[in-house]
């Protein structure tokens, strides 16, 4: 086993997993700005001026019974909420990293039809032998 992991370590599919796995960490974090700094902003402003972050149903109230105006509010008198703003939020950052994902392995499918088009494939083992006989006969004469 230790054999075998060796020769997948040599063959460079760890180096390669580990680099996408940073990169993608890296591509979540921008995608989360994203959403929480550019994309939802306007969408709040759209359907009437709300901040996604603090969108919140409280479960259970904390210690100052009082209406919480922002999920800090809430958090800081120690009520029990349900954060579906932050949900929708990572839902969204989630579905905008998926489809990038998807237009990565789409377009890198196209790239491996157009390299199996262009290449024909080898002839077959007994194509070649039969060729090989061919030449030699007409090489005798």
């Amino acid at each position: 086993m230790l054999k075998e992991f060796k020769e997948f370590a040599a063959k460079g599919n760890v180096l390669d997993m580990a680099v996408g796995v940073i990169v993608g960490a890296a591509f979540a974090t921008i995608v989360s700005s994203f959403v929480a700094d550019i994309l939802m902003p306007p969408i709040g402003l759209v359907v009437g001026n709300v901040d996604f972050s603090d969108l919140f149903l409280v479960l259970k109230r904390g210690a100052n019974a009082g209406p919480y105006l922002t999920l800090a509010q809430a958090r800081e008198a120690g009520a029990v909420t349900l954060n579906y703003g932050a949900f929708l939020s990572k839902v969204l950052s989630f579905l905008i990293v998926a489809f990038s994902v998807f237009l990565v392995v789409r377009g890198f499918n196209r790239l491996k039809k157009q390299d199996a088009a262009a290449a024909p494939p080898p002839p077959s083992p007994e194509v070649t032998l039969l060729t090989e006989i061919r030449d030699s006969l007409k090489a005798r004469g």
